[in-house]
């Protein structure tokens, strides 16, 4: 069903709205929730307190999900935000056979007396939610994907040897927001010395120099391994403005040295049918699995829209995603000003 998770990251963003909460109660009508890419970073947390009215037991008319599939499916999107609170109001019989309309109520314990309403629909087989999108539901809603990328990922890697913690960068040279990504991404690597991170390139078609960057970068790694792979990115990301017509050529061969490899050794590897293929079945692999977009970043399966996330909240994403899994990590102070 990989393509029934295709646009699994609009709709984590999409709930994700719900910590960004407006001053309104739960409408008559089904009006859609409002999307954001990016939830607000945690503050202390202020008194517990329950902001939800008592549920009606004549809004629970679907035989599945249960209350509690749903409350475990928001708490591994959710979990990683101790001032979210969340109660199920209704799960409801449709005219659609097996498919449940769910009714959930989301406040902040930051502000205090407003709940902000979110709705989705689960499909019979109780493996999807849909709500302006589609991505896997249960318990483990990123188990496929995760296991799907230790399986197909393999773009040059740095970090830890084993994939318990895998990180996977979907990213294109040719692109402005990845380029941006990459503090971040450094970052990462000092915070979670746990983590295998994984770099896979998506060339867009809208980048003209995408997909030669991208020929070139497997043939630095072909030729150079994984750590020349990594000099070369950063040379084009730091000389990104020189592809252009005039310069584009003269810009990757620069990056290609810089990296340590022979720039006419490169440009003969990139013209290799194998080493289109090599790029071609990295943006297969993100096409199935949904990373339409770059730069994306797949955190044991689960897509976040790095450029978009506080680096703090990322960082609590990390590592409440990876307890989810297992993997125990230990959370230190940014000293830095990433966003």
């Amino acid at each position: 069903m990989a393509k029934m998770r295709q646009m699994m990251v609009g709709f984590v963003c999409g709930l994700a709205m719900s910590a960004a909460m407006a001053a309104q109660t739960v409408p008559a009508s089904n009006t859609p929730v409002p999307q954001d890419t990016a939830p607000a970073p945690p503050a202390p947390a202020a008194q517990t307190v329950n902001p939800f009215p008592p549920t009606n037991p004549k809004n629970f008319t679907a035989e599945t999900p249960s209350v509690d599939e749903v409350n475990s499916f928001l708490k591994a999107l959710w979990g990683y935000d101790a001032n979210r609170q969340w109660q199920v109001v209704g799960i409801v019989k449709t005219q659609a056979p097996g498919v449940a309309k769910v009714v959930v109520l989301v406040a902040d314990k930051r502000a205090p007396g407003k709940t902000s309403p979110l709705i989705f629909f689960t499909t019979p087989d109780g493996k999807h939610a849909i709500a302006e999108n589609v991505m896997d539901f249960g318990a483990k809603p990123f188990a496929d994907a995760r296991k799907a990328l230790q399986e197909r990922a393999n773009g040059p890697a740095k970090g830890a040897k084993t994939s318990d913690l895998l990180l996977v960068e979907f990213a294109d040279l040719n692109c402005d927001r990845c380029r941006e990504a990459q503090e971040k991404m450094d970052s990462l690597e000092q915070d979670f010395p746990q983590a295998r991170i994984l770099f896979e390139n998506a060339p867009s078609p809208d980048h003209p120099y995408a997909a030669q960057a991208a020929l070139d970068g497997v043939c630095v790694r072909k030729t150079k391994g994984d750590a020349a792979f990594f000099a070369y990115a950063r040379s084009v990301y730091a000389k990104q403005a020189g592809l252009t017509p005039a310069s584009a050529d003269e810009t990757l061969k620069t990056a290609v040295a810089a990296a340590g490899a022979d720039p006419a050794a490169v440009a003969a590897c990139a013209a290799l049918p194998e080493t289109k293929a090599t790029v071609d079945a990295t943006v297969k692999l993100a096409q199935d699995l949904g990373a339409l977009q770059v730069p994306m970043l797949a955190v044991n399966g689960h897509f976040l829209a790095i450029d978009t996330v506080p680096y703090e909240t990322l960082k609590q994403m990390i590592a409440f995603q990876a307890g989810q899994d297992g993997v125990t990590v230990h959370l230190q102070p940014t000293l830095s000003t990433l966003k």
